[in-house]
């Protein structure tokens, strides 16, 4: 029983962990590709 409670609660943890890291990844990933091309452009 405390296990399936337990797998329940890590299920919704991390739900909300993707949720919460979602909108931090978008602009890392465009800063990240932006920062790239120009690196490669001044190359």
């Amino acid at each position: 029983m405390l296990r399936a409670i337990a797998d329940v609660l890590r299920q919704i943890g991390g739900a909300i962990a993707t949720v919460v890291t979602l909108p931090f990844r978008a602009p890392a990933r465009l800063f990240g590709g932006a920062s790239g091309s120009a690196r490669g452009h001044r190359a």
